[in-house]
């Protein structure tokens, strides 16, 4: 199957900047980001094993079209032609693409996460986020705090008050689910939250991970070499919703690491989420 037949199947759409989210005038950062912040979503080690094949194979559509995107001859190719090249879509495909993400976005500090949760809250991107959450969701809070970066609880007030204001001036429709949200579902939500916040506490306890922004680095030159892996993703993990302090399951730190798009490889320093 084509790199097109795939995006078709798991995105519902064979044009690739809109696999991405962008449009065509996206500078080269531009795409970047949009790889990063959909690849998270999908990346296999994220994702919970009933996931993971499918997550697999999403992953390598979303690899293979920034391979594209990202160099200047084949993206031209592919402006002109709207097509990509079957023989060269087998080539790419064939990459590591796990190794191909980690050499793309470097290692997260807990700086970097305050500085782009700084950075995004009240921003013109986060409105974005909201509003496209939000019509997605159809309105359920739940959906919504489950796809935009630092949707905490303790947001949820600015965040209701941003899209009162859309749905004022008609940016948006007023659902029910969203303008009349029961008391009880939005206690389960704030329930769950800290519930995670506390499994994600007591792990990284266990791991003997403290606050500083090197606790990674010291703790994979404490632990058996094979635990490096786990420890980087569960910080991207934290990072993505709680600011590096609080975020995944012990169980499964692919339920929590799923939940958002840890933030872009780039912030203003930038994580956040990662």
């Amino acid at each position: 199957m084509g790199l097109l037949e795939l995006c078709e199947k798991y995105y519902k759409t064979t044009n690739l900047y809109e696999v991405l989210g962008i449009t065509e005038k996206a500078t080269d950062k531009e795409v970047k980001k949009a790889y990063h912040k959909l690849s998270l979503k999908v990346h296999p080690d994220r994702v919970n094993e009933d996931e993971k094949l499918e997550a697999t194979e999403k992953f390598k559509v979303l690899g293979s079209i920034h391979a594209i995107l990202s160099d200047k001859d084949k993206r031209v190719l592919y402006d002109e032609t709207k097509s990509v090249d079957d023989d060269d879509f087998n080539v790419i495909q064939d990459r590591d693409w796990t190794i191909y993400w980690r050499m793309m976005f470097k290692k997260i500090t807990d700086d970097d996460i305050k500085a782009y949760e700084k950075q995004y809250i009240g921003s013109k991107e986060e409105r974005d986020d909201l509003k496209t959450a939000y019509l997605a969701g159809k309105g359920d809070m739940d959906y919504i705090v489950d796809q935009v970066q630092f949707a905490r609880s303790e947001h949820e007030p600015r965040i209701r008050d941003i899209l009162n204001e859309m749905i004022e001036k008609d940016e948006i429709p007023a659902y029910k689910i969203f303008t009349h949200e029961p008391a009880k579902k939005r206690q389960k939500r704030i329930a769950k939250e800290n519930r995670e916040a506390k499994e994600a506490e007591e792990w990284k306890t266990e791991l003997g991970l403290d606050s500083g922004p090197k606790s990674l680095e010291l703790m994979i030159k404490q632990k058996q070499q094979n635990r490096e892996k786990e420890m980087d993703y569960f910080l991207d993990g934290l990072a993505a919703k709680y600011g590096g302090s609080i975020g995944s399951t012990s169980k499964g730190k692919s339920r929590a690491t799923k939940r958002k798009a840890a933030p872009k490889a780039e912030p203003a320093a930038k994580n956040k989420r990662k």
